[in-house]
């Protein structure tokens, strides 16, 4: 990595971009940007500071490890305009970071959290489930953790066994089981509820295919799905639906059952390959289940219709009763 190609690769992409309406940020990933030498951070962080003093660009992000973060480095990532910090946690459970050989412990994630929002950063965190070692509740207890240091945005993670990786030797020596398919998008569920109840910013879920990032090429096992995102929020929607009609269907007529919805949520609604269709029509008999868009429609509200009964349906009271019922919130 090069100014020259940071420069290169900027002005590529903004190229690309419409010239009005939009916000574009230049994010370093893909490592730990404040672990390398700090005259290679100044070189490449003075590249997007230009571009952000033009008015061409406006923010700045990295991401890097809670054990690169003290004093100095925050005064340099200040010095160049960063924005964004997040922070490479995974887990907040000491006995899962060692098992998976982190390299650090929890007490770090919470001072270097404390310092980057002392020097206004904007906090991001970044949390793995099926980590060696990890378990529902170890993976629930770092939410939670998460949703108490408040940050400006969260990713997660399912973990994956790359090759030549010494998780790959672990699963190969039957060290290591990852979690299945089903097992990553039930505890993902729960979590994004959870940050989503709290208004906590999910900014991505599961990991971005590339050409090497799928099944069969640099993924040897693990819960890798393209569309994993889609998985999670489609059974969110089903359990949110489940437990409605539970409590609904016995005083109304089930032959059809209609759902209205803001169109960017129909995908969601009706699962992938169909799969939440077929399990409204299988559960509880509907001969019939019509999804429409409806653009006047907030994207958390959605409208129920079973044959003469109508309701509408508010996806955050689903939520919340949802987790009340898991007691992972006080009802």
């Amino acid at each position: 990595m090069t100014e020259d190609y940071v420069n290169k690769t900027i002005k590529e992409y903004l190229n690309t971009f419409p010239k009005k309406n939009i916000t574009v940020e230049v994010a370093f990933y893909g490592g730990s940007f404040t672990g390398i030498d700090k005259a290679i951070q100044r070189r490449l962080l003075s590249v997007p500071l230009k571009y952000k003093k033009e008015g061409k660009i406006q923010g700045i992000r990295l991401s890097t490890r809670p054990d690169y973060i003290d004093h100095d480095i925050l005064c340099l990532l200040k010095e160049y305009d960063v924005d964004t910090i997040e922070l490479g946690v995974q887990s907040l459970c000491d006995d899962v970071l060692k098992k998976s050989g982190r390299g650090h412990n929890s007490s770090q994630v919470y001072m270097a959290s404390k310092l980057i929002k002392e020097y206004e950063f904007n906090l991001g965190l970044q949390m793995m489930v099926g980590l060696v070692g990890d378990s529902r509740e170890k993976s629930l207890y770092t939410a939670k953790e998460f949703i108490k240091l408040d940050p400006y945005c969260v990713r997660i993670y399912p973990t994956l066994v790359i090759k030549d990786t010494f998780l790959q030797k672990m699963y190969e020596r039957n060290l290591y089981e990852p979690l299945t398919l089903d097992e990553a998008v039930n505890i993902t569920t729960d979590i994004l509820m959870l940050f989503r109840y709290y208004d906590i910013h999910v900014i991505r879920v599961g990991l971005q295919p590339t050409d090497n990032i799928t099944l069969g090429k640099d993924v040897v096992a693990g819960p890798f799905h393209p569309s994993f995102r889609q998985l999670v929020e489609s059974n969110i929607i089903k359990i949110i639906l489940k437990e409605y009609l539970d409590e609904k269907i016995k005083n109304h007529l089930k032959d059809t059952l209609v759902i209205e919805a803001n169109t960017k949520s129909i995908s969601y609604i009706a699962g992938q390959k169909s799969s939440n269709i077929d399990y409204l029509k299988k559960a509880y008999g509907f001969k019939k289940v019509k999804i429409y868009g409806n653009n006047i429609l907030k994207s958390d509200t959605i409208n129920i219709k079973l044959d003469d009964y109508q309701e509408q349906l508010n996806m955050k009271t689903g939520i919340e009763r949802h987790l009340s019922k898991l007691k992972l919130i006080k009802g």
